[in-house]
């Protein structure tokens, strides 16, 4: 008797003619019968202590770890599952096991008794061939000479949703779609044994909830079994979502190819639009403070220096930007705007850097952020003082680093971007009050660009509205009326709160409002339904109480004329034209070469 305790003589256990062991609540061999000892060619005291697993192959000790302990815990008890042992001599010997647990009165597990039946060479070949058939992840069915099925894999069962009771001796044809039904009808097994092999055969097959699965069914014909009956042997690819999936690739690749002529039919007409609107970073003026900001854009465009603009709303901010941009070596690549104003503070981070499909409520498919898009080009942040404090942090990490992370996404992605920013706010004051990074400030602000305003910058005001004017009526297919000097004086001294784009507004309206060829000008500053000063004859003397335009030119002219020979053809200086008159005198300049006027040459005298 082989007890594995301290008095084996007290125990009975190991005399049972069988294969077998006793095991503790942790899963501890407490003894073997003699003919397990014997079986395996160890003395009965070697198993003390030992767990099955630690006899077994290592394919074995895996498979009993990762499926038979966890179904046993499940169920407490197994049937007939393999097991594979070495022996003394290192040889293997295959068994089935049979576990039962053993509890007390309260249910708690006091032992485990395990029975094994060993395999023959055969028996254990024929039970190795249909484990693995079964278990195989392929999906494979077998059908005698009455086309019923005889056998399925697990893989099979699993697909189309049949228990194995459900399918075993049906015809084949009881899952197939009509249309499948009706093509295998035309043979009959035997044709197929006698046609020989075949291969990725398209069928269709139905699941027991009604899908329909598209598979590729390849074939080989069994001959001469022991019981003299000839079968079938098929297996199946599953292409449903392969088919579907190219289906839908060839749908996208239709749409593209659509969305590609319209893109082709609209992007010379967008190019036009895009000139049009933005003058491809054509600045408009000659001011001394226009040119200062110029020759700071020209000196940082073809560098990789991150630039701030700075000034007021509507100055022209983003068309700075675009000049930069022009004039830089990625003016081949994009230029991504995203206006930092506009965005909820809880989408920021998507906005910038994307998200995966299911990243949070609402992500129902995959982003592209604007700094991917804006890869080999430049981004350009409107109102960047406006970017919530939690994310200032990222952007600096991409700013420096030059990587970021998807929303959802744990992989980091590389990008070449430059970044140009806009504000109209004072950032440094940001930065004392906390509300701005100091460190992204600073990142930022490696050239900052001053804006001008409008009402420093002189006669551009001119050149802009003339320029607008221009643009207008171009648009709306109208002539181009000219500004008269009042309304052009008025222009000048007019503060524009709103900058350029203001004037770009007054202009536009002024248009719109003018059915005729005579600008009609709202300006507050402005007198209503004129543009000059001059005052019009009064009614009552038989006289007109108005003046013509070029009555009003000449009006003008002659005035100037009075007061330049008041002042002997000096403008500027103590008692010049220019003070005479209470204008600047490039004001006055500018009065005298729209009239043609010129200081008189000297007559020259000769000597006799």
């Amino acid at each position: 008797m082989t007890v594995i305790t301290k008095d084996r003589d007290q125990s009975r256990f190991n005399v049972i003619p069988v294969l077998g062991h006793r095991t503790d609540p942790e899963g501890r061999i407490l003894e073997v019968t003699d003919e397990l000892a014997e079986r395996l060619g160890y003395p009965p005291e070697h198993f003390l202590g030992l767990r099955p697993e630690e006899l077994a192959t290592d394919a074995s000790a895996r498979r009993i770890r990762e499926e038979h302990l966890p179904r046993f815990r499940r169920t407490g008890c197994l049937e007939n599952v393999p097991v594979a042992f070495r022996d003394q001599a290192g040889g293997r010997v295959s068994l089935l096991a049979t576990t039962t647990a053993v509890r007390n009165e309260r249910g708690d597990l006091q032992e485990c008794l395990t029975v094994y039946t060993e395999l023959s060479d055969r028996a254990r070949l024929e039970r190795q061939y249909r484990d693995l058939y079964q278990s195989t992840p392929a999906m494979l069915h077998t059908i005698d000479a009455n086309g019923q099925v005889t056998a399925v894999s697990e893989y099979w069962l699993e697909k189309l949703g049949y228990a194995r009771e459900e399918v075993i001796g049906r015809p084949i044809t009881d899952f197939l779609t009509d249309e499948s039904r009706q093509s295998a009808m035309q043979w009959s097994v035997d044709d197929v044994i006698a046609a020989g092999e075949q291969k990725n055969v398209p069928r269709q097959m139905v699941t027991k909830s009604g899908e329909i699965l598209d598979v590729l069914m390849s074939t080989r014909a069994e001959r001469n079994v022991p019981d003299g009956h000839q079968s079938l042997r098929v297996a199946s690819k599953d292409m449903t979502e392969r088919n579907r999936a190219e289906a839908e690739l060839r749908e996208a690749y239709e749409e593209i190819a659509r969305l590609n002529d319209e893109l082709e039919q609209e992007r010379d007409y967008l190019r036009e639009e895009v000139s049009v609107a933005m003058n491809f970073g054509k600045i408009v003026g000659e001011s001394p403070a226009l040119k200062a900001m110029l020759a700071r854009i020209g000196a940082v465009a073809d560098t990789p220096a991150s630039v701030l603009i700075i000034g007021e709303t509507g100055t022209g901010k983003e068309l700075v930007a675009h000049a930069i941009h022009a004039r830089s070596g990625r003016a081949d690549g994009p230029l991504v705007k995203v206006n930092c104003a506009s965005i909820p503070d809880e989408l920021f981070e998507s906005e910038f850097f994307g998200h995966v499909r299911g990243a949070f409520t609402g992500a129902h498919r995959d982003r592209v952020g604007r700094f991917q898009l804006a890869d080999g080009g430049t981004i350009f942040l409107d109102e960047v003082g406006e970017i919530p404090l939690p994310l200032q942090g990222k952007l600096l990490r991409v700013l420096q680093e030059k990587q970021f992370e998807r929303v959802g996404e744990e992989d980091s992605s590389s990008v070449d971007v430059r970044v140009i920013a806009a504000t109209n706010k004072d950032l440094e004051k940001a930065v004392e009050a906390g509300e701005f990074r100091e460190d992204l400030y600073y990142r930022l602000s490696v050239f900052p660009v001053h804006v001008p305003p409008l009402r420093r910058r002189g006669d551009d005001v001119v050149m802009l509205a003339v320029h607008f004017l221009e643009q207008v009526c171009l648009e709306f297919g109208r002539p181009v009326p000219v500004l008269t000097q009042g309304q052009v004086e008025a222009m000048r001294q007019y503060e524009w709160p709103g900058n350029v784009r203001e004037l770009k507004n007054v202009i536009e309206r002024a248009v719109i409002l003018s059915p005729g060829e005579t600008l009609r000008l709202d300006l507050p500053n402005l007198p209503p339904q004129t543009g000059s000063a001059v005052q019009p004859h009064q009614p009552g003397d038989g006289t007109r109480a108005y003046l013509t335009e070029d009555e009003m030119k000449a009006e003008q002219r002659r005035n100037l004329l009075a007061v330049l020979t008041a002042a002997n053809w000096r403008i500027s200086g103590d008692g010049g034209a220019a003070e005479l008159l209470g204008v600047k005198p490039s004001t006055l300049s500018d009065r005298m070469r729209a009239m043609g006027l010129r200081r008189p040459q000297k007559a020259s005298t000769g000597r006799k």
